[in-house]
C-alpha cells in the first residue's frame, strides 16, 4: 500500500532482443534490410575472442547461443553474418524507450540493460483494466518493431520476475502466485543460483517455505543484490524496494567546464546563452524554462531557473532573466563547471518582420511578463484564465504567468471592467420590461437615453442556493455618453422575494 492507501502496482516490460532488434530496425529505415531467415549475431569482446552478444530467431534455430564464441558458432553455421554490437547506443536506446514508456504511468526506470519499470498505480482504469494496460504496451512495443514480455505486480520484484519466467501478461494479485517460478525470477547472480539448486532449492517455494536462520548463516556475507533472504523480501512485498525514476534529460545544453575554480559565473552566462540560442535556432525550438547549473568544486551544486511566458531563443531576452538572480549563489570553493540547459521547449519558425517594421505587440507583452517574474517572482504576477461558467463573476479566474493556454477572449457584449460585488442602483422612474428611466448611482442621477436587451442569465442549480433570483442585462447609456452593464435580480411575482433590485456589474470602455 501507499500512503494513500491505494495498492502498488509495477509494471515490468523485459526486452529479450533489444540489442538485435534496434539493429533489424535500423538497417530497415536506412533501405539495407536483411532476409528474415539469414542468421545475425551481434558480437561483443570476451576473454578468449569475440562471443555472441545477440542473435535473431534465425541464428537461435540454427543453433547458436547467446554467450558462446563466435568462432565457434561459425563451425555450426557457416552462412552467419557477424556485425558488432554497440551496447552504448542500445542504453540510449533504452533510456529513450524508459520516457516513451511514461505515457503508462508517471513514473518510468530502465531495469538492467534489457528492462523497464513502470509505477502504473491508479491509472490502469485510463487503458480499460490492467489485462487492457499490458496488451497497449504489447502492442505500441510491437509496432515499433521490439519484442516484450510484460508483467503486473504489486512489487517491482514480482513484475521482474513475471515478465521473465511467467505467463504471458500475467497480472499477479497474490504474491503466493511466485511460489512455482524458479529461483532464478528472484534476480540473482549466476553464482547464488547455483549454490541454490545444489542445495536442493529450485522453486522461490522451495526458499519461502525454509527456515530463515540457516540462509542467514548461508549468505550473511553477501550484498544486499545477491542476497535470496533479501530478494525474496523485495518480491514478496515484505521490505520496501523504491523506484529511483530520473528526470528527463534537458532538450538543449550549453556547458563551460574551466581549468581553474570561478566565484562569479556572470563572464560565461552571455556565451552559454548565446551557444544555447544557435542550438535551437538550427531545430527552430524556442525554450519555455532554463536551468542555470554552477557545479562547486567541493560536490555541491547550485540551480537557478527561469520561465518564459511564450517560447523564445532570442539571446538578450533570456540573458536580462537572470539579472540580480546571480548574486544569491553561494560560490563557495568556486566553481569548475557552468551549465546552461533548455528544460522545456516547444516549436519556434522563424517569423518576417512585418513591412511597417514594428514589433508584435504580443511579443513585448510575453518579454515584460518574463522580467516581471524574474524579478518579483511567479507569485506575485497573475494571467486570467477562463472558467466554466455563465455567470460573469464566475467567468474568470486567475492563475500562474507561465501558462501556455492563451488568455480568454474578451466579449464585445460585456464590459472589460466588472465590479466585485456589484454595486446596488435605487430606481426614481421605472419603465416595464426594460432598464428604469431614471436612477441614482454614486449620489449621481442618470438618465437612460439609449439601451439594448435584456440578455437574461439564470443561476447555477447546481452551484446556488434555492431562493437565487434570475438576473436580466442591460447595455445603456445616458445623456453624456457614459456606458454601463446594469441589471435586475428577480422578476415581479417570481416567488423568490420582493420586488426586483437593480446593479450596476460593469462599465464600458
Amino acid at each position: 500500500m501507499n500512503e494513500k492507501g491505494t495498492e502498488r502496482r509495477i509494471a515490468s516490460v523485459f526486452l529479450p532482443s533489444l540489442p538485435v532488434e534496434r539493429w533489424w530496425n535500423l538497417q530497415r529505415r536506412t533501405g539495407r534490410a536483411v532476409p528474415d531467415d539469414a542468421a545475425v549475431v551481434l558480437s561483443a569482446d570476451g576473454p578468449h575472442g569475440p562471443v555472441v552478444h545477440d542473435l535473431n530467431d534465425a541464428a537461435r534455430s540454427a543453433g547458436v547461443r547467446r554467450g558462446a564464441r563466435v568462432v565457434d558458432m561459425r563451425a555450426l553455421c557457416p552462412a552467419l553474418q557477424v556485425v558488432p554490437a554497440n551496447p552504448a547506443e542500445d542504453a540510449t536506446a533504452l533510456a529513450r524507450l524508459m520516457f516513451w514508456a511514461r505515457r503508462w504511468g508517471p513514473f518510468s526506470a530502465t531495469d538492467g540493460d534489457d528492462g523497464l519499470v513502470i509505477d502504473t498505480t491508479g491509472v490502469a482504469h485510463l487503458f480499460g483494466g490492467e489485462e487492457a494496460l499490458l496488451t497497449d504496451m504489447q502492442t505500441r512495443l510491437a509496432r515499433a518493431g521490439l519484442t516484450a514480455r510484460v508483467a503486473l505486480a504489486p512489487t517491482w520484484g514480482a513484475a521482474w520476475g513475471l515478465a521473465r519466467y511467467g505467463a504471458d501478461r500475467p497480472v499477479c494479485r497474490d504474491l503466493t502466485d511466485l511460489h512455482p517460478l524458479p529461483v532464478a525470477a528472484l534476480r540473482l547472480s549466476g553464482d547464488t543460483l547455483l549454490l541454490l539448486r545444489r542445495l536442493g532449492l529450485r522453486r522461490i517455494g522451495d526458499l519461502a517455505n525454509i527456515p530463515r536462520l540457516f540462509l542467514m548463516r548461508r549468505f550473511a556475507r553477501a550484498p544486499a543484490w545477491d542476497n535470496p533472504l533479501t530478494r525474496l523480501d523485495q518480491a514478496m512485498g515484505h521490505l520496501a524496494e523504491p523506484l529511483a525514476a530520473p528526470d528527463p534529460p534537458p532538450d538543449f545544453v550549453a556547458e563551460a567546464r574551466l581549468a581553474e575554480p570561478v566565484f562569479d559565473p556572470a563572464d560565461w552566462l552571455p556565451g552559454l546563452v548565446a551557444e544555447l540560442a544557435a542550438k535551437m535556432a538550427r531545430q527552430d525550438r524556442g525554450c519555455r524554462r532554463l536551468c542555470l547549473s554552477v557545479f562547486r568544486v567541493n560536490g555541491h551544486r547550485g540551480d537557478i531557473r527561469v520561465a518564459t511566458a511564450a517560447p523564445t531563443r532570442e539571446a538578450r531576452h533570456l540573458l536580462r532573466l537572470f539579472d540580480g538572480r546571480l548574486e544569491g549563489l553561494d560560490p563557495g570553493f568556486g566553481f569548475d563547471l557552468i551549465r546552461l540547459a533548455a528544460e522545456a521547449t516547444e516549436p519556434l519558425a522563424t517569423t518576417q518582420v512585418g513591412l511597417d517594421g514594428k514589433a508584435d505587440a504580443a511579443l513585448h507583452l510575453s518579454r515584460l511578463v518574463d522580467r516581471l517574474v524574474a524579478r518579483f517572482g511567479a507569485d506575485a504576477i497573475v494571467r486570467p484564465v477562463p472558467v466554466e461558467s455563465h455567470l460573469p463573476e464566475r467567468s474568470e479566474g486567475r492563475a500562474e504567468p507561465m501558462l501556455a493556454d492563451p488568455p480568454p477572449a474578451p466579449r464585445p457584449d460585456r464590459p472589460l471592467r466588472i465590479f466585485d460585488p456589484p454595486e446596488e442602483v435605487r430606481v426614481l422612474y421605472a419603465v416595464p420590461e426594460g432598464p428604469p428611466a431614471l436612477f441614482v448611482w454614486r449620489r449621481q442621477r442618470i438618465a437612460v437615453t439609449r439601451h439594448a436587451g435584456p440578455e437574461r442569465i439564470a443561476p447555477e442549480w447546481w452551484r446556488d442556493s434555492p431562493g437565487t433570483r434570475l438576473r436580466d442585462y442591460f447595455r445603456i447609456e445616458d445623456a453624456s455618453g457614459r456606458r454601463l452593464w446594469l441589471y435586475r435580480e428577480g422578476l415581479p411575482g417570481d416567488g423568490r422575494g420582493g420586488m426586483p433590485r437593480w446593479f450596476v456589474h460593469g462599465v464600458f470602455a
